[in-house]
């Protein structure tokens, strides 16, 4: 890539994974190392998640012009990691994305580490963290998982997430900013109806179904644009739609988000999550909750409690994660917060 920013190196990259029915998929990536001559050992990795842009295949992160500025994980590279940021299964290319499906997103996550130690220039080892904001702390929850059955050849250091949706229903339930629920939804429900089949006449009549399938599909996320006016009034419809309507009591859907939720008895540790109090579209209380249900299982976490919006979550909180997964890589003994959340 040209346009990579002073001492990084990119690469656009495609290539193989498979979702969780094992199906193939040629899938879309960047890979980011430092612009150094080749060390004499593996240069460490992270896999950075991308939060969420949309389901449409336009709204990749690498097809945006603005992908080095809005990707808070290219700031590791300074701190001489291989940066690898999958698009995920569906953006960049033609299949609908299967938005929130965990097993999906993380194999193609770890397919993308592998797809990175093809590079010689990248000089990419096999120890890799996972690190992911909004949907993509999500996906690197769901990675974590993963790893050792998915990808033995691989070995995961460490997870962190900032702002992750864990329990998808009680998150689309509880988040406060209810526009950005209502889009988010739409995009739920989009994915999940186009590619499971699952019907919609129980969340929403005719007339709204379209309109939820049309705000998917023509939508990415933005958070420093105004969205137009056709799109304001859609998600102001599918607010009123859906005001009552609580996935969690609607199947297939309510069955689907829970087999999608993150089991906090499955994530291995060590793990950071960081968390903004002020958090309106993934809620804190949801998040906090979640990791109360890690510490009782005795994994070590590392708690980051801030106070910007979600948008920020990754950005607010990055020197501070890079930190604490060099010092994981370092073989440093994990700091536990698990007593003040």
């Amino acid at each position: 890539m040209t346009d990579a920013p002073p001492g990084v190196q990119a690469w656009r990259v495609q290539y193989w994974t498979t979702n969780g029915n094992g199906q193939r998929f040629a899938v879309t990536g960047i890979v980011a190392a430092p612009m150094e001559a080749i060390p004499p050992r593996p240069r460490r990795v992270i896999a950075w998640t991308h939060g969420a842009w949309g389901v449409a295949g336009k709204c990749a992160p690498s097809l945006s012009p603005n992908f080095f500025a809005a990707t808070a994980g290219i700031d590791a590279v300074r701190s001489g990691y291989v940066v690898v940021a999958p698009d995920y299964i569906g953006l960049a290319n033609p299949t609908m994305h299967p938005f929130l499906v965990g097993p999906d997103t993380a194999q193609s996550v770890l397919d993308g580490v592998r797809a990175a130690r093809e590079i010689p220039g990248a000089a990419a080892g096999a120890d890799f963290a996972v690190w992911g904001e909004s949907q993509g702390g999500h996906a690197a929850l769901w990675t974590a998982i993963a790893a050792r059955s998915y990808a033995p050849d691989l070995r995961l250091i460490a997870t962190a997430a900032a702002a992750p949706p864990t329990d998808l229903a009680a998150n689309l339930r509880e988040g406060s900013d209810k526009n950005a629920r209502a889009l988010l939804l739409s995009f739920t429900l989009h994915s999940w109806s186009t590619l499971y089949g699952f019907s919609l006449d129980s969340i929403a009549n005719r007339t709204n179904q379209g309109i939820i399938h049309r705000l998917a599909e023509n939508n990415c996320v933005s958070f420093d644009k105004k969205p137009k006016l056709g799109t304001i009034l859609g998600i102001l419809t599918i607010v009123r739609a859906t005001k009552n309507k609580d996935i969690a009591q609607i199947e297939p859907f309510g069955s689907f988000a829970r087999t999608n939720s993150v089991d906090p008895a499955r994530v291995p540790g060590p793990l950071l999550i960081a968390q903004s109090r002020n958090d309106t579209i993934v809620a804190p209380a949801v998040t906090r909750k979640f990791a109360k249900s890690v510490c009782r299982r005795g994994t070590p976490l590392r708690w980051i409690d801030m106070t910007g919006d979600h948008g920020a979550s990754a950005r607010e909180s990055s020197q501070e994660t890079i930190g604490w997964i060099t010092s994981r890589f370092d073989g440093n003994p994990p700091p536990n917060d698990c007593r003040r959340i």
